[in-house]
């Protein structure tokens, strides 16, 4: 099916909507103490009752990304999260006065020192791009176990061996008779104390925290139950009984069949250590697993060059060189890069020839030439020849730096799928306290009913509450999506490809067409020679070698990319008798052409090169035409009307058999070329993975019917729309959308930042502009377009992996708490359980390190 666009037709216009206040800043925080998904609902609550401050929440990286649509001090919003209660500071504010944001150098201090300073901020901001976290007056570590930072591992793994350690005798002694000596409970309950005060001490203070601001979290389920289940052990071993010496106990793993009924109250000392025991090690698990779940995203940001060589120029021209952190460069600094050495900074190649390699920024495995004007990124790797190089981006404004921006941003996100798991999680505590507390009045009620409350009957009653507080613990609710943003982004980094919010992750679930943009999508975005074709008696290399010699001199794009092909082709040969004849007399006709005289086989000829039309009326001295001969015209006529066709641009050459002189014969024609911006060699092999992602590829071009169609051929593209103004590619958008389609759009220029913006997905090629890349959802860097079918078949994996995460933390919830009610579950097997689910969500995040 072909399209042929109307280049007169109008844009399509949308309904017109309230405009939403513009933001005038952006605040990140750092947010100490959060444990729980209603850690997240409650610092957001609190946050969003600030006028014109809407915030979003990241558990995972316990920080809190804020939009300011009035003008609002860091100050109240760090007392709004402390009114929540916890500690917060401001890790940075960006001000969104006139775009200067947006500006490649906004904010960059050019009085920066050269020195070491700058190296330790830069190394700072890496550990704060993936936490969020930094030392300060006032922070307590026992509070805060959550956050994926070497300080929490401190803090829990002391806790977690020492409650290990006691927990063990404890269990044995409290579930196997034959080892419970004469006092054996009141040394389980010496053992138990510390676990269940010590060991417990995070999840205490933070219950207590939430309960002095009024709330509740998941650390109040985990504090109740562990309080609750030792007050009750006292009360037995002090007042009920339980410390007689002598006494033994035969617990059960299903406490409504205990055959201990009528023996006296039991014990729950290993309960209460062994569920602190099993959350430390299910906390601590989640630590380490989301520390890596940040490797990727850490690696990346650390392949920043460490070291630079700074060049400075004395007034005399003498050059001088000295070592300097990489982070003290300023915008306009020059510098050198030797072979094997990083480069510094995103810059401006000013001398040297060089091959980059660019591998471990963008995945792509072959280096890249540059040279002399030719812009270089930095922490990229040069492979060749030295470099002299001209800082133009630096700090936070370089490509490094925004790709590390863009995917922490993306794991702050939410998917809409987990603002509904954050709606449910704001409620979930208070329910599931009145459930226990329901569960606990309908036991007595129950036994009451039976003929009278006994110990068997208030200890059944408890059990039973106490299970319901610490199963119904859903952490893992709270770790279902942050978990598995930070492994697909990370992740998403290291393929090249940016996931710029987790919003886009629906949309490439339910995409069913991609248009491709032709120009840099499709095809390298340069013109280079595709085609050569003699006439009678003239041979294809000596044709392309004359045509490259003669265009040497041309600075034409056209040009240069005969002159490539020709020295290029004359290298191959390694042939002396191919190499560029010698061109004197050189004229450049504006618009047409370029004429020379060649010397070609010891004889000094003219040459023509350029269009068909301008070639042919070429007659030389005689004013006979350049293609008088009939079958010689017919075949150049029949070549040229062949590779115009096909979207190719042509270019003839003709020379005359005699000398350069007075009796010189008219120029013949002795090829034709054809030059096309050529295809990347790997879109038709993206075309393919597209399609079995179930998308139908559409090719978009400016070009006409005929050759949008060879090209769309040649890639395996059943769908063309061809002859579309830069402007119209939205309203192409749009007609698409009216169908019924969801539509991806992948392009990289300006003019296709519309239709990215208004494309369902919008993916723009890494090497495309920076509008272009603004206006998208996702970027790729490498330019290659394997990355879009890459990069959609990632996110449908994280959207999968987040929403089986929530599915699991529901369900297990669902399924748990009746059994927990009904005293069919031991509070010790409860807590476990717990604490399993943690791991297992984080676990099923981490299998994204291998998608896609």
């Amino acid at each position: 099916m072909t399209t042929h666009a109307d280049p007169h037709s109008s844009l399509g216009t949308s309904s017109a909507t309230a405009a939403e206040p513009a933001p005038v800043a952006e605040v990140e925080l750092a947010v100490e103490g959060m444990t729980c998904a209603s850690c997240v609902a409650r610092v957001e609550r609190k946050l969003g009752r600030l006028p014109g401050v809407s915030a979003e929440v990241n558990l995972a990286l316990e920080t809190a990304h804020v939009v300011l649509t009035a003008p609002t001090d860091d100050a109240a919003l760090l007392r709004a999260v402390e009114s929540a209660g916890y500690t917060a500071r401001v890790t940075e504010r960006t001000d969104l006065v006139d775009g200067a944001h947006d500006h490649p150098h906004a904010g960059h201090d050019h009085a920066h020192a050269h020195t070491a300073d700058g190296e330790r901020a830069a190394s700072a901001d890496v550990e704060h791009a993936l936490s969020g976290h930094g030392d300060h007056a006032g922070h307590t570590g026992d509070a805060d176990t959550s956050a994926p930072t070497p300080d929490r591992g401190h803090v829990l793994r002391p806790r977690l061996i020492a409650s290990a350690i006691l927990a063990v005798p404890v269990v044995a002694l409290s579930m196997v008779p034959a080892l419970q000596f004469a006092g054996w409970q009141w040394l389980v309950a010496a053992l138990a104390l510390p676990v269940v005060t010590w060991g417990a001490w995070p999840f205490h203070t933070a219950a207590f925290r939430a309960a002095r601001h009024g709330s509740s979290t998941m650390d109040t389920l985990v504090s109740l139950g562990v309080v609750a289940a030792t007050l009750w052990s006292l009360w037995a071993l002090l007042l009920g009984g339980a410390g007689e010496i002598g006494m033994r106990m035969t617990p059960t793993l299903i406490p409504r069949f205990s055959d201990a009924h009528g023996a006296g109250p039991e014990l729950y000392f290993e309960v209460a250590a062994v569920v602190t025991t099993f959350l430390l090690a299910g906390r601590y698990a989640e630590f380490r697993a989301r520390r890596a779940s940040g490797d990727a995203l850490r690696s990346l940001l650390e392949l920043g060059a460490k070291d630079a060589t700074l060049v400075v120029v004395g007034p005399d021209g003498a050059r001088t060189e000295r070592s300097v952190p990489a982070a003290s460069l300023a915008v306009g600094d020059l510098f050198l890069v030797r072979p094997g050495e990083k480069v510094a900074t995103d810059g401006e190649v000013v001398e040297g020839t060089s091959a980059v390699d660019a591998s471990l920024l963008t995945g792509e495995p072959v280096p890249v030439d540059v040279g002399p004007g030719d812009a270089v990124t930095g922490a990229t790797v040069n492979t060749a020849g030295a470099l002299l190089v001209r800082a133009t981006r630096v700090g936070k404004d370089t490509a490094l730096a925004r790709i590390g921006r863009l995917v922490t941003r993306a794991q702050t996100g939410k998917a809409p799928v987990q603002r509904l798991a954050d709606r449910i999680s704001a409620v979930f505590v208070p329910v599931v306290i009145a459930i226990a507390l329901v569960t606990l009045g309908v036991w007595l009620a129950v036994g009451a009913a039976s003929g009278g409350l006994d110990t068997d009957e208030v200890q059944a009653a408890f059990t039973a509450a106490v299970a319901v507080l610490i199963i119904a613990c859903p952490c893992a609710l709270g770790l279902a999506t942050p978990t598995a943003l930070l492994v697909g982004t990370g992740r998403g980094a290291q393929l090249g490809v940016l996931i710029k919010g987790p919003e886009i992750l629906e949309a490439t679930r339910r995409v069913d067409v991609a248009v491709l943009d032709k120009t840099g999508t499709l095809t390298q975005g340069r013109m280079s020679l595709t085609e050569v074709v003699p006439t009678e008696g003239a041979e294809s290399e000596v044709v392309l070698a004359v045509a490259g010699a003669v265009e040497a001199s041309s600075e034409h794009p056209i040009a240069r990319a005969i002159t490539a092909a020709a020295r290029s082709a004359a290298t191959q040969s390694g042939s002396a008798s191919r190499a560029l004849p010698e061109v004197t007399d050189f004229r450049n006709e504006a618009g047409f052409g370029v004429r020379a005289s060649v010397t070609l086989d010891g004889v000094v000829r003219p040459v023509v090169v350029g269009r068909p039309s301008w070639v042919a009326g070429q007659g030389g001295g005689s004013g006979t035409d350049a293609v008088a001969d009939a079958s010689r015209a017919d075949a150049v006529r029949d070549a040229v009307a062949r590779l115009e066709a096909t979207g190719a641009t042509t270019v003839v050459v003709a020379w005359a058999d005699a000398a350069s002189d007075a009796s010189a014969g008219a120029p013949i024609v002795r090829g034709v070329l054809a030059l096309a911006d050529a295809l990347k060699p790997t879109s038709r092999e993206a075309v393919e993975e597209l399609r079995a992602l179930g998308i139908t590829p559409v090719l978009l071009t400016g070009d006409q019917e005929a050759a949008a169609r060879a090209v769309a051929a040649e890639v395996g593209i059943d769908e063309v729309i061809s002859g579309v103004l830069p402007e119209g590619k939205v309203e192409q958008v749009q007609r698409l959308q009216a169908q019924g389609r969801v539509v991806a759009m992948v392009g990289d220029g300006v003019n296709d930042a519309a239709a990215l913006a208004q494309a369902d997905l919008g993916l723009a090629m890494g090497t495309g502009t920076d509008v272009a890349i603004e206006a998208s959802d996702l970027t790729l860097v490498r330019g290659d377009l394997r990355a879009a079918p890459t990069a959609i078949a990632l996110s449908r994996a994280t959207l999968r992996i987040i929403q089986q995460n929530l599915f699991w933390a529901f369900a297990y919830n669902v399924a748990a708490i009746p059994l927990a009610a009904l005293g069919l579950l031991n509070p010790m097997i409860a807590g476990a359980a717990m604490a399993a689910s943690s791991v297992i969500v984080v676990g099923n995040s981490l299998r994204l390190r291998r998608a896609p």
